[in-house]
């Protein structure tokens, strides 16, 4: 496998001075975002594939052990604050559960059974899409739970670092992220968990925006839940709606801490109830209410 094989570049990297060390990582880093580019494509259907499945009040479920399996929890957890969404909506899948998260528990991604167990577990339906994640793409973790999802009629996409391998044979959506071998043979924690990061950070994002949850660049749907938040919600309003610090901080107020709703009632000229009931028209796409 591609990811297991000894990069020539880094054999001798034990010899070399620690900026050495860091240099050959970085050269190597930079060649994933371009792998990444090469799939752009496949992981666009990924997006719309996610994007309708919202629209249905499906749901976008991550499955994966060790490294591969955090990285999708982690997605799923950050969705939560940026985009104000129900914890249900976007969910992340751990081989071994929410202890792997903190130690390693590798022998339950060996398990194809328990894969398909967890997304029992997750009453997985057909409005759904399971994005499987393996830097390998043979573990029988995510492989079981594919195959299950795939049964049950769920969209599915699998996301690996070997190319050709069986997670893509099973899955519906097949990207494909060829970085090669790791500066440390086998360690897939490095260029395959960055190209991962940057293709989960690109699905939930895209399709975040392509429902409705960012206007221009702005994350207008943000969960403020702290003052850090707070003060990102009343400068998102201040540059939608130009209006000064005291104006955007009452409005916030009157709209219960929610920025797009405060935007439409200063924007439209009505209240939080009439706001929300023209966002909901328009299926919470803010441009489409107020331009």
């Amino acid at each position: 496998m591609l990811t297991e094989g000894r990069n020539p570049k880094t054999e001798r990297i034990d010899e070399a001075d620690t900026l050495d060390i860091l240099r050959t990582i970085n050269d190597e880093d930079q060649t994933v975002a371009l792998v990444v580019r090469k799939a752009l494509p496949v992981i666009a259907q990924a997006v719309d594939a996610i994007t309708a499945a919202f629209a249905r009040g499906g749901r976008l479920i991550y499955v994966g052990a060790g490294t591969s399996g955090r990285l999708g929890v982690l997605d799923a957890v950050e969705c939560v604050p940026t985009y104000s969404i129900d914890p249900v909506q976007v969910q992340g899948v751990l081989a071994g559960g929410i202890d792997a998260m903190t130690r390693s528990i590798e022998g339950a991604e060996d398990q194809r059974d328990l894969g398909a167990a967890d997304l029992r577990a997750r009453n997985i339906t057909s409005a759904d899409v399971v994005v499987g994640i393996a830097a390998s793409g043979t573990t029988p973790y995510v492989i079981g739970a594919l195959d299950y999802a795939n049964g049950l009629g769920a969209v599915t996409v699998g996301i690996s670092c070997n190319v050709p391998a069986p997670l893509l044979d099973v899955a519906q959506i097949k990207i494909g992220l060829p970085v090669g071998a790791e500066v440390i043979s086998g360690s897939t924690r490095m260029k395959a968990g960055t190209a991962q990061k940057l293709v989960l950070n690109m699905l939930s994002t895209a399709a975040m925006i392509r429902s409705g949850k960012v206007y221009g660049n702005l994350m207008v749907d943000v969960q403020v839940v702290n003052d850090k938040l707070v003060r990102r919600a009343r400068r998102i309003v201040r540059e939608v709606t130009g209006v000064d610090e005291a104006t955007a901080a009452d409005l916030l107020v009157r709209a219960g801490n929610n920025a797009k709703v405060a935007i439409v009632m200063q924007q439209r000229g009505v209240d939080q109830a009439a706001a929300r009931e023209l966002l909901r028209g328009a299926d919470g796409h803010l441009r489409r209410v107020i331009g």
